[in-house]
């Protein structure tokens, strides 16, 4: 890693790579693009030099943040892992068929998860993201928290079997939360996030495909390729943006009582932040049984494309010389390989595979609803419900009862949007709050 002072940058001299990151990142403020210069170009640059660029070059961007203005909703958690928020996102489903999932530590606000695949709406791809994570960590939260709906069931039924099998008190009892009328926060927040920070410049390369009538979703040949092309490298650009975001820290804020710092140290470190943590350790062979039940690898849902198209296509990559595929090449790389399939003497074994294919099977939508735990009783409290002390408790401490009068809690709170507007009315009294201004964190243009 070089210096700028080493390098001798100006303001003109990082203009020309300032402008190919915004080509990716149009939304990105000072902090963020200077982490990404320091990412692409492996050189420190100084804020006080993005902002003197900025204010220069982009006096527009400029404006728009100082028109900006929070709308604060309020989130409460009780400590580390008392509470997994996830939660699918679908903008990208009707042009392209993508969809996304998140799973999110409130208390910390580290991103578990950030997934995309060619459905969110399957129950067992829901399931397996959070049995990865558990299984990379070793560890499960009290509760699992989404919005209603059968996607969801894989992920309510494979958590409750884990607690199950970790806490006998608590079997006969459903380990979820189902929150009605936008209460899922938090996974709105990095939403939000996401929105801002990276879909702009990749809706913008992703959209080359459909101005140019390159990309139909509807055409199942033209689907497959841009799959196969597209979802990894969408992968790798999405774990960078999360690592991003875990290893980011934010603005101190004077509104907010504990925790403040960096995603993944409060994680590993709660002491230091005075933070509880509940997070309970599981045993994996309890994995590997809950996964085989929720989440069998052997489904269809879990490939990519059909096997047989996928040893074609991978045939047909390597005859181009295995390119790297990129921002700037991914549809050529696209392109090429669709030319290659529809060839004369490969499209006949290539319509076997459409014809054989069920698209409708592996996304979910056959409507085949999954069932929930048998005899599972919601956990006490939770939406709607009042605790003795006149307050409302989402999370699973003392089997949803909440903390005792002696510990100390604390709350999150979300600068809402005119697309993610969440009541707050329900939440008012639950625990202290501390504040977390993450448009203002991570959108932060220079004033």
């Amino acid at each position: 890693m070089f210096s700028a002072r080493k390098h001798g940058e100006t303001i003109e001299s990082i203009a020309e790579r300032m402008k190919s990151l915004r080509l990716t990142y149009p939304k990105a403020g000072v902090r963020d693009m200077t982490d990404l210069f320091w990412r692409e170009y492996q050189i420190k640059i100084p804020r006080s030099l993005v902002n003197s660029y900025c204010k220069t070059y982009e006096p527009d961007l400029v404006k728009q943040r100082r028109a900006n203005r929070l709308s604060r909703k309020l989130f409460w958690a009780a400590g580390l892992f008392d509470v997994v928020c996830v939660d699918q996102h679908d903008k990208w489903r009707e042009k392209w068929k993508l969809g996304l999932h998140v799973g999110v530590e409130p208390m910390s606000g580290q991103i578990l998860w950030l997934e995309i695949w060619h459905t969110n709406r399957n129950p067992k791809i829901v399931a397996s993201y959070y049995l990865d994570w558990v299984e990379a960590s070793g560890y499960m939260p009290l509760v699992t928290q989404s919005d209603p709906g059968t996607e969801n069931y894989g992920i309510a039924n494979a958590h409750t079997a884990l607690r199950q099998w970790h806490d006998p008190n608590m079997v006969g009892t459903l380990s979820h939360r189902w929150m009605n009328r936008k209460k899922n926060i938090k996974p709105e927040i990095i939403w939000n996030q996401v929105r801002r920070r990276f879909s702009p410049g990749f809706e913008d390369i992703l959209l080359v495909g459909i101005n140019q009538g390159w990309y139909n979703c509807e055409n199942p040949l033209e689907n497959l390729v841009f799959r196969w092309v597209f979802i990894p490298w969408l992968q790798k650009e999405l774990d960078t943006f999360r690592h991003r975001v875990n290893n980011f820290k934010k603005r101190r804020d004077k509104n907010k009582i504990l925790p403040q710092g960096i995603p993944n140290e409060i994680v590993d470190r709660p002491s230091a932040f005075q933070v509880m943590d509940f997070r309970v350790k599981v045993n994996k062979e309890a994995i590997d049984v809950v996964r085989q039940r929720y989440a069998p690898r052997s489904d269809q849902v879990f490939d990519l494309v059909p096997c047989n198209f996928n040893g074609i296509i991978s045939n047909m990559y390597v005859f181009l010389g295995s390119p790297e595929i990129t921002r700037s090449s991914c549809w050529d790389v696209y392109l090429a390989l669709l030319n290659k399939l529809e060839e004369p003497n490969i499209q006949p074994s290539v319509l076997h595979t459409l014809e054989t294919w069920d698209s409708t099977f592996v996304d979910g939508d056959d409507g085949q609803t999954p069932e929930l735990l048998a005899n599972s009783n919601p956990l006490a409290n939770g939406p709607g419900v009042r605790t003795p002390a006149g307050s409302f408790y989402y999370g699973g401490v003392n089997h949803g009862n909440g903390l005792d009068q002696d510990q100390v809690s604390v709350g999150d709170e979300d600068p809402g949007n005119s697309e993610n507007e969440i009541e707050e009315a329900d939440l008012d009294g639950a625990f202290g709050l501390f504040s977390e201004d993450e448009d203002d964190d991570m959108l932060d243009v220079p004033m």
